[in-house]
Order: C-alpha cells, then sequence, then structure tokens
C-alpha cells in the first residue's frame, strides 16, 4: 500500500497520498486539484512531523519491498519561472548586500523583508501574498540559514549530517529512526564547493586549496569538519556536522531517555558535591560529553571552575566559571607547531594557575592528560571524558603513549563510567553499562583494586546497586552520619531528581537552582518536591501546549494571518511582518 504526506504545489498545505500514481489529489484549503510530481511507490510513511510549520515538514517513510527508510524534506514547491524570479532576486539582494547579515546592527529579518519588498517595487514585479511568503523562505533560508540543509539543522531528532560528496544524498543519523539515507542532495561540486566555503565562513574560518581540512565550531555549537574539493577526499567536498542541543543535557533527560538512573544520579550528585574525581569513558557518540554536562550541574553554586575544551560543548550556570577553548596557530612553524597556536596543555598549565576548585575538560588525548592527574593529585576536583571502552582498554590507554600517566598517578582516579550505544528494543540507545570505583593498587601485583557500583542488565534495561560503595562510606564518614542516614540522604536526592523529572523540570538554569536550593535548605526542598508542583510551573507547561496546539493548527500558508493575529505584539511596540513574527515564535 502506497501511503505518504505530500506538500500542496500551491498553499503548501499537507496533503495525504493513498492509492495508485494516476489519482489525483485535490487540496481540501485551495482547491488546487494536482497530480503528483514525484510518484513513490509501495511505501509506507513511518512518521511525519513540522520543522518550521508552515513551510517545511519532515516525513520518514519505508519501501516495502526493500525495507530501506528515507528521511524527506518537504518545502514549498516553485515552478520553473518562479525558481527564475527566486534566482533573480537573490542575486539582485547579494548585489546590495555589503556585509553578512548576521553581522548586521538591526534585526537582520526586518532588514531582509524590507530590502525584498524594496526589489519587488523598483523592478515592479507583481507577485501574490502566497508567493512572497515562499519566496521569503527561501531568501531567509540562503542568506540567514543553512542554505540546502536548513531544515536538518532545524531538526532536535538530528544528531550527525553526513555529505560524503556531490550527487550523493546526504545522510543523517535520527534520534528514532537511526542512520537515514536524505532526499537532500548538491547537484554539482561547484555548488558543494562554494557551499563548504560558506560555511567555513559562518563559522569565522576560512578554507582553501592550501588547507584543505578544517575543524570548526558552527554558530549554534554544533562541531562540523570539512575537506575542500578533491585535495583530499576522492569524492569532492565533503562535511560531517555533529550537531549539539541548543539547550543543555541535563539529569532529568539522563532520567528521560534512561542513560542513567535516579539512584545513580544520586550517588553522582554525592560524589561531585564533595569533589571526587571521575572519568566519563566509552566510544564514539556514546554520551560521554552529554553525561558530563549533565553531572557538572551538581557542583556547588559558589564553586570556582574552568572548563577546557577544543570547542565549546559544555554550559554551565555557575556565576564563577572560566570556560577555555583552544586556538588554532597562524604563520610560520616554530618547535613543532604553529606560532600562536594554544593547545590543551596550555589551557591545563594555565588553569592550575587560577587556583580552581573544579577542573572539566572535554576530552583528554594527549600529554594534557598527565598534567590532569597531577592536578588531582594537589586536591582539584577534575572531570573530563576519554574514548575506552572498558577499564582494562582506558588502563592501557592511560598508561600508553601519548598520555604516559604512571600506574601510582591513577590512584588519584575514584570513579569511571563507562558510557555505551547499544541496540535494545530495535531501537539503539546510550546506557551506563557500569560505574567503577577506583580503591588503590594492590602493592605486590601492581593491579588494581576496584568495585563495582551499578551495573545495566541488557536483559531487563535495568540499572542494579551492587550493595557496596567505597565514596560513599568516604562520604559518611567525612559527615560523621550513621549507615541509615546515609541511606535516607541518598533517597532523599533521588526524590528530588524524580520529581524534577515527573514535572519535566529540565532547564538547567532551573535545575542548577534547585541544586543550589537543596544545599542551602533540604527539608525545605523536599517539602516542595513532595507537594504539589507551584502554578506557575503548570501555567508554563499550558503555555507550552498552547503553543505547540498553535504550531500544529497551521495547516497551510492560508492560515499565515490568523497566526499573525494570535501573536500580535503589544501596544508599543512596532507592527511586524508576518515572516518575523513567526520566527520569533519558532525560538
Amino acid at each position: 500500500m502506497t501511503k505518504y504526506t505530500i506538500l500542496c504545489t500551491k498553499c503548501n498545505a499537507q496533503l495525504s497520498y493513498e492509492g495508485n500514481n494516476e489519482q489525483p489529489v485535490k487540496c481540501d484549503i485551495c482547491q488546487t486539484e494536482q497530480q503528483i510530481l514525484h510518484p513513490l511507490e509501495n511505501v509506507e510513511e513511518l512518521h511525519c512531523y513540522p520543522i518550521n510549520a508552515p513551510y517545511v515538514y519532515i516525513s520518514v517513510i519505508k519501501d516495502l519491498d526493500t525495507l530501506q527508510r528515507t528521511y524527506r524534506v518537504l518545502e514549498p514547491y516553485l515552478t520553473k519561472k518562479e525558481h527564475d524570479v527566486l534566482l533573480f532576486i537573490r542575486n539582485e539582494l547579494i548585489s546590495r548586500f555589503s556585509v553578512r547579515l548576521d553581522e548586521l546592527d538591526e534585526n537582520p529579518n526586518t532588514f531582509l523583508v524590507n530590502q525584498f519588498q524594496q526589489v519587488l517595487h523598483e523592478f515592479r514585479i507583481s507577485l501574490d501574498d502566497l508567493l512572497e511568503k515562499k519566496l521569503l523562505y527561501y531568501l531567509s533560508r540562503f542568506f540567514l540559514g543553512y542554505d540546502k540543509i536548513d531544515p536538518l539543522m532545524r531538526d532536535p531528532h538530528i544528531e550527525d549530517i553526513s555529505c560524503d560528496g556531490a550527487k550523493v544524498s546526504i545522510f543523517i543519523h535520527h534520534r528514532d529512526f537511526g542512520s537515514l539515507e536524505s532526499n537532500v542532495v548538491f547537484e554539482s561540486e561547484d555548488q558543494l564547493t562554494q557551499f563548504v566555503v560558506k560555511l567555513a565562513q559562518k563559522c569565522g574560518k576560512h578554507i582553501s586549496v592550501s588547507n584543505p581540512m578544517l575543524d570548526a565550531t558552527m554558530p549554534d555549537g554544533s562541531r562540523i569538519q570539512m575537506t575542500l574539493s578533491g585535495e583530499v577526499t576522492t569524492k569532492g567536498s565533503t562535511f560531517t556536522i555533529r550537531r549539539f542541543r541548543s539547550d543543555p543535557i541535563t539529569p532529568v533527560d539522563l532520567i528521560e531517555y534512561h542513560t542513567l538512573s535516579p539512584e545513580i544520579l544520586s550517588y553522582l550528585w554525592l560524589a561531585v558535591e564533595h569533589g571526587f574525581n571521575a572519568l566519563i569513558s566509552g566510544g564514539t557518540a556514546s554520551g560521554k560529553t552529554s553525561v558530563l554536562n549533565a553531572i557538572c550541574l551538581f557542583i556547588p553554586r559558589e564553586a570556582k571552575i574552568v572548563s577546557i575544551e577544543e570547542t565549546r560543548e559544555i554550559n554551565l550556570p555557575h556565576p564563577n566559571w572560566i570556560p577555555g577553548i583552544t586556538r588554532s596557530g597562524f604563520g610560520e612553524v616554530l618547535n613543532d607547531r604553529l606560532v600562536g597556536e594554544i593547545d590543551l596543555f596550555d589551557l591545563m598549565k594555565a588553569a592550575l594557575r587560577q587556583r580552581p576548585e573544579y577542573i572539566l575538560v572535554g576530552e583528554i588525548r594527549g600529554k594534557e592528560a598527565y598534567v590532569l592527574f597531577q592536578a588531582m593529585a594537589t586536591g582539584h576536583t577534575t572531570y573530563s571524558t576519554v574514548h575506552a571502552d572498558s577499564m582494562k582498554a582506558l588502563i592501557h590507554r592511560l598508561e600508553g603513549k601519548p598520555i604516559n600517566v604512571p600506574r601510582n598517578m591513577l590512584q588519584s582516579l575514584d570513579i569511571v563510567m563507562l558510557q555505551s550505544m547499544v541496540k535494545t528494543k530495535g531501537k539503539t540507545v546510550r546506557r551506563c553499562k557500569e560505574i567503577v570505583e577506583l580503591i588503590t593498587v594492590d602493592v605486590e601485583t601492581q593491579e588494581f583494586l576496584t568495585n563495582s557500583v551499578f551495573k545495566w542488565d541488557p536483559a531487563t534495561d535495568e540499572f542494579r546497586f551492587t550493595g557496596k560503595s567505597f565514596i560513599l562510606e568516604k562520604i559518611r564518614e567525612l559527615k560523621d552520619l550513621s549507615t541509615e542516614q546515609m541511606r535516607d540522604e541518598v533517597k532523599q536526592r533521588k526524590v528530588i531528581l524524580e520529581w524534577m523529572h515527573k514535572y519535566m523540570i529540565r532547564d538547567f538554569q532551573q535545575v542548577g537552582q534547585i541544586v543550589s536550593s537543596y544545599a542551602d535548605n533540604p527539608q525545605d526542598m523536599l517539602g516542595k518536591a513532595s507537594a504539589s508542583p507551584k502554578q506557575s510551573l503548570l501555567e508554563k507547561a499550558s503555555d507550552i501546549r498552547n503553543a505547540i496546539t498553535d504550531e500544529v493548527e497551521i495547516k497551510s500558508l492560508y492560515d499565515v494571518e490568523s497566526m499573525m493575529k494570535k501573536t500580535m505584539v503589544t501596544s508599543g511596540q512596532k507592527k511586524r511582518s508576518f515572516f518575523m513574527r513567526f520566527n520569533k515564535k519558532e525560538k
């Protein structure tokens, strides 16, 4: 059975196509009867959702013959004549702009709309309202967004975007469906090369034939790796984007994704609060950095923190926090490095001079790890990530080249979290396989004595406490608590975490405030968690639901005017066009 979503070629309304290829479809909104432009055979739609309604929708379909799943981007349709008009207006606007729109002092959306209207007036181009909105969408995508991949960058379900060359479909990694081939393609090498150069400029970097490889951070915080032309990749220009959420992962998200349990997070809350060192270890894309960012919200609010990263990923609400990132060099090579280069090792040495209580390193892979373990030995609490999928592999990696940390220094490490990307119930998920405490090194055998505190059971997809924790025992002695009081302390923090999860209090600022409030007055915070949620929280949830409802109700470009009335600005503010008003609501 062939069944999937299409968009009306006139008003962009969602239409459900079901049946044979000869059957025309009539739009219920604009009454336009149309033939399917590119019919698909024997497919089933798995999911369809809006990304930038009423312009962009995403449809995931499955071929019932090959079982291949495809990620389809549905955008407004333009005829050949309309596309020529778009190109003319776009080229005319390019000739008028002397700076990038995102560098303007005024609102770039306002500026773009005004310039668009001016071009229409000067060249006496007459367009109907629907076509104006379509053209404005494509112009905004080109000047303010990411052009062809803008829908992919807007989709919160996408984790990775991979372009392997021209005339090759872009592949994405979807949170729910895994790796999917998309219908987004760069038609020529020239088009792709121009796009890669444009991406580099958006990142504030330069890529050329003399330097054809570039690692950079995009304006939204995502990582990108690019290659230019066929200098180092035989298929031509390529890029791979590692997407990051605009709002940081919090402990509430880890509970929701079942990456960690509330009990494990209670344990980590106590460990972080009392300054025990930890490494988060795992393979690529196993959730190491997300877990690091989440557990760092347990750091006391008044503590001084220094973070060290190659690309900025950590985001904290703490006021006394210095985020440091590396810098590439320039000019000539001196002592095996470019002049002006600042790497992780330089930042680590500088961090120790800043007298931080907590040092966070995005990932250790070289000589900076030696300084990190020296910091542990001198009393600084440190957290970092490392690529290793088991305790044995981790010890070998830390002791071997190029890290070369002696075994006696490894005793400063208290906790190792082993992260993994696994398949369970047909879905790819991230799980903390094990939490291991490093106790000491055996004097005779020189082997590590460890204690496994929590283990993940793949059969039941549950986390199990092994019954013994040396870290909790140290905290109990430090706070002079009885065993029963220590158990109650863990349970209380678990109650707070479950309460936040129940009412989805997941904003990192709010989570940080609740953690700080609990440190100041535990009983008061427990009382709030035990009682019903505050009215403000319920009102906020209601506002979110209403916003979602408003978005879903927008079925076509004809609904734009009603949307404008719903989002009318308050008196005293300047009335603005639909285009900017809708973008403001989306943000």
